[in-house]
């Protein structure tokens, strides 16, 4: 027998994997038990590190408010979290305060200690805790060996096949200074915390993850294996605050939510609208020339077609709530003709499926591509919206494409390049792939169906010749698919495109197609969204371009400025020669002097700005400046225009001065 102590002395290994089950560095193994090393560093290392820090961030919240109730405390991505009931709001002073405590409990260095206690151990030790004990109920509930996992990660405190209490132990004595209801593993003890966390903001959370339970208080925080990780973090946040959409769309006037409307649902002012214009109509454009064809749906059905497509069964919470139309009562109120349920649509796939069944369908006609610019609309929880990213109504610029089982996967693979080909257009242009498989708990169809849809993407994502990362259990219950992974401008990863392969629609809406031999043939079914939503993919695209955006998207293209008022006729002239070319442009005519209107159209991140004096009119040219404050001077304005136009048509992002 030993431990992971004694079988690891790289200082940067925090926990072991035995058998493939994550495990605290304590546990004994035997020879027979296959081992791993997990160090800090790898993403189970960095979850041990952050939720190891969340269990000594409510150390310390109940060492300065004894009376602080514990909710749960999960690792989430680049940091973790931990939720508390408190009688006050906590402050950006308690932070500070909570930062220092937590200091002084990384510096002793107290060991994490794994006890498995029973039901009745566990509600009499944490008899003051009526979170953790409403969690011990749930893990009753649950057979021998189940996880749990309910609406807010309540399988980091009762998943697994036991129920399990951490002890923070005082090394000198041995006494056990706090302990926490947890799954673990944990860290061997806090010092290995280091210096790598910090506490980052306070927000308000309902239990569970229910708005029908208790407003908790959350603390957020993020913790890395050292300091400057940690520094690097922050400056990596620090920027992405200042490319905040929400806060940019404000400034920029692009969008808003008014409360008069509802939450998640945004109104485009006329520059959001002209930058979402662009983007739809670039994609529409790649559509034609890539054998699509544009059709449109509803934006509500009955509910039947969802009951056929499963959506019902699958997705319900997701929908919003039905509406009872059609119904027929007499004088006295009794029902003459029966009602139906109308639901807002979450998903366009079902109607696509109706137009391929509307006619007969050969084999000549496949692959056929059918795409929408279709709004959705999904119940989403009110404390999960933010901004465009997380909406109840977005449009999907989706398609569905019905294949032969020969073409699967070379209409896969073109699907493929097909996205990462217009991604490119938009300006981004560094991938990765994410193969999502099938989630056991939630699926239709067959598991030899499953494996080979599964095996076909893996195919595809390997020939790209881009990086394939598994998401085990991550598709949705029609099949797998593989999702395009895009790093922006700062580093971070957003999921963009999916391809999803479907055998199943097909089968529940009864589609089939005439092939060579005369025999009825059923189609298989290709999901594919390239922006995921128009809103989002906005959202990502301001922050991507920190809203300068390239020419073509940028909602004012040009501002001509004159240097005194008697130049105004003479950009005027300019300027409409451009709108007849189809630029987006304007002269600022306004009382401001010509330095502050420089300002103003910097500040706007118009792309460019011509400046026009004496000089230029009787010379009959204009003179650039360019968003980073260059300039180029004495250009001929026909010249000017061909060059402003083939900016934009070659989607060229322009930041700086042309060579001359």
């Amino acid at each position: 027998m030993a431990d992971g102590f004694e079988l690891f002395t790289d200082r940067s290994v925090v926990a072991m994997r035995v058998n493939g089950e994550l495990k605290d560095l304590a546990t004994q193994v035997t020879t027979d038990d296959t081992v791993e090393a997990v160090s800090i560093d790898s993403p189970d290392g960095l979850n041990i590190l952050r939720h190891s820090a969340a269990h000594v961030l409510a150390q310390a919240v109940q060492s300065i408010n004894p009376d602080a109730k514990l909710g749960i405390g999960p690792p989430i991505t680049d940091g973790f979290y931990y939720d508390f009931d408190v009688a006050e709001t906590f402050t950006p002073e308690d932070l500070k305060a909570l930062d220092k405590a937590m200091d002084r409990i990384i510096r002793q260095g107290q060991r994490f200690v794994r006890r498995v206690v029973t039901d009745e151990e566990a509600r009499a030790e944490l008899a003051n805790e009526p979170y953790k004990l409403e969690l011990i109920g749930l893990k009753g509930g649950a057979t021998d060996g189940d996880s749990v996992e309910g609406e807010d990660n309540e399988s980091v405190e009762v998943g697994g096949a036991e129920l399990t209490i951490y002890d923070n132990v005082d090394p000198k004595t041995g006494e056990t200074l706090w302990k926490d209801l947890c799954r673990g593993p944990h860290l061997p003890n806090t010092r290995m915390i280091g210096n790598g966390a910090a506490l980052t903001r306070v927000a308000a959370a309902y239990w569970r993850g229910s708005e029908k339970n208790t407003q908790l208080q959350r603390i957020y925080g993020t913790a890395w294996p050292t300091k400057d990780e940690l520094r690097a973090y922050q400056t990596r946040m620090e920027e992405a605050a200042k490319r905040d959409h929400r806060k940019l769309g404000a400034e920029m006037d692009l969008f808003s939510f008014p409360d008069e409307i509802g939450s998640g649902l945004a109104v485009f002012h006329p520059r959001g609208g002209i930058i979402r214009s662009e983007i739809e109509n670039y994609l529409r454009g790649q559509l034609l020339e890539n054998g699509y064809e544009l059709v449109n749906t509803p934006h509500i059905t009955k509910g039947h077609l969802f009951e056929i497509s499963q959506h019902l069964n699958w997705y319900r919470e997701g929908m919003f709530p039905p509406m009872h139309l059609d119904e027929v009562t007499d004088a006295d109120g009794h029902v003459t003709r029966q009602g139906a349920d109308y639901y807002l649509k979450p998903m366009n796939c079902p109607m696509h499926n109706l137009i391929f069944r509307a006619r007969g369908r050969s084999y000549r006609e496949l692959p056929l591509r059918l795409a929408e610019f279709g709004t959705v609309y999904r119940y989403e929880k009110s404390g999960t919206l933010s901004g465009l990213t997380r909406v109840r109504g977005l449009t999907q610029d989706d398609a569905h494409v019905y294949v032969t089982p020969e073409q699967v996967k070379d209409e896969v693979a073109s699907q493929l390049r097909f996205v990462l080909e217009t991604l490119r257009g938009y300006g981004l242009d560094d991938f990765y792939l994410e193969l999502s498989t099938k989630d056991p708990e939630k699926y239709v169809g067959s598991d030899e169906v499953w494996e080979e849809a599964t095996e076909t993407l893996r195919q595809v994502g390997l020939e790209s010749g881009l990086e394939l990362v598994p998401d085990p259990g991550g598709a949705a219950f029609y099949g797998p698919k593989i999702s395009v992974q895009a790093r922006d401008a700062i580093g971070r990863t957003w999921q963009l495109s999916t391809v999803q392969l479907d055998f199943n629609q097909p089968e529940l809406f009864e589609l089939r197609y005439t092939a060579a031999d005369g025999s009825r043939q059923q189609p298989v079914m290709i999901h594919r969204a390239l922006l995921g939503s128009v809103e989002r993919f906005f959202a990502i695209l301001l922050e991507h371009y920190a809203g300068a955006f390239p020419v073509w998207l940028a909602p004012m293209q040009v501002v001509g400025i004159p240097v005194a008022e008697q130049y105004d006729d003479y950009l005027q002239d300019v300027v409409a020669r451009l709108r007849k070319r189809g630029v987006r442009a304007e002269v600022d005519a306004s009382d401001d002097r010509m330095q502050k209107k420089i300002r103003n159209a910097t500040k706007a991140k118009v792309p460019f700005q011509l400046i026009v004096g004496e000089e230029d009119r009787a010379a009959g040219t204009v003179s650039f400046r360019f968003r980073d404050g260059t300039q180029l001077n004495g250009i001929e304005v026909e010249a000017a225009i061909e060059r402003i136009t083939a900016s934009i048509a070659s989607h060229e992002q322009v930041l700086t001065a042309w060579t001359a």
